[in-house]
């Protein structure tokens, strides 16, 4: 996540220490064979982030082993290396920030002019989305913060819809890893979709934030889905492993994306407390539904 500071700087530290830790014996492992067969109802994604040191050319050859399609969250100067490995970045990061985003009018002409230059440019390598945020409250109304995003969003709507590139807009959690953060609860993102009024605007759906903030995760996207154009993993509590350690069910919650026709992108965004890519191998057993 672009410039984000609990992505990019509190964690950091423990997912660099897990990463080399174990990348070099679950890298050898992963690119001995073809690579995996799944069964393509889910496309499956990856936040590099989340794997600290691992070279980025070296992760996504494990990636390929995998049967992943895409490696996320990066900046424009990692799109060549993906592309060169047959991947794709699915969510591709902008120049807001968590605490910088589209709530604030006086944000607009900045982040609109950033948007309006960095849309053509993730449609030149044919990757499917830009992500973007609300910002924090600090003391805004709700209605009065989703009033000026649907302003400001709209004036990227007919640059991403020209490109055929999604904004995507970020559900986080307020409770424990953003505090303040606006787009908190589903409900509020809907309405500024709704409001905004155009397919190249979407959420995404972090199921990990969202169960700390609302649970209900089945139920959200079975009503949801529409509004959703892309969607994370993560386990709670923590934010680590996405098996029996926590108390999602990643295996129903896959399902449910399936039934509901989606064809989009899932990201594994969970940081590994054991071998990295072990784990991440693991996850993408578990979500291959």
């Amino acid at each position: 996540m672009s410039k984000n500071i609990s992505r990019r700087s509190a964690l950091r530290n423990m997912a660099s220490a897990a990463a080399l830790a174990g990348a070099a014996p679950a890298l050898l492992h992963a690119a001995d064979g073809s690579p995996a067969k799944l069964k393509g109802n889910i496309h499956h994604s990856v936040s590099k982030w989340c794997y600290g040191k691992i070279p980025l050319e070296d992760f996504c050859k494990a990636c390929v082993q995998m049967g992943i399609e895409s490696v996320e969250l990066l900046d424009a100067k990692d799109w060549p290396t993906v592309k060169k490995h047959g991947l794709v970045c699915a969510m591709c990061n902008g120049k807001d920030r968590i605490d910088y985003g589209f709530n604030r009018v006086e944000h607009h002409d900045d982040l609109v002019a950033k948007f309006e230059a960095d849309i053509p440019k993730v449609a030149e390598f044919n990757f499917p989305n830009i992500i973007c945020f609300s910002g924090n409250r600090g003391g805004m109304s709700d209605e009065q913060g989703m009033e000026n995003c649907v302003k400001g969003l709209k004036r990227l709507m007919s640059t991403a819809e020209k490109h055929k590139v999604t904004v995507v807009l970020e559900l986080l959690n307020s409770k424990v890893n953003h505090k303040d953060y606006m787009a908190d609860h589903s409900a509020w993102g809907i309405e500024v979709c709704k409001r905004v009024g155009s397919e190249r605007l979407k959420l995404l759906y972090d199921i990990y934030h969202m169960q700390i903030m609302e649970g209900d995760i089945i139920r959200t996207i079975q009503q949801g889905n529409q509004y959703f154009g892309h969607y994370h993993t993560g386990g709670n509590p923590g934010r680590n492993e996405i098996d029996d350690t926590q108390e999602l069910n990643y295996k129903a919650i896959m399902k449910a994306i399936v039934a509901t026709g989606y064809k989009g992108y899932v990201g594994q965004e969970f940081i590994p407390k054991r071998d990295p890519l072990a784990s991440l191998r693991q996850s993408i057993e578990i979500c291959d539904v």
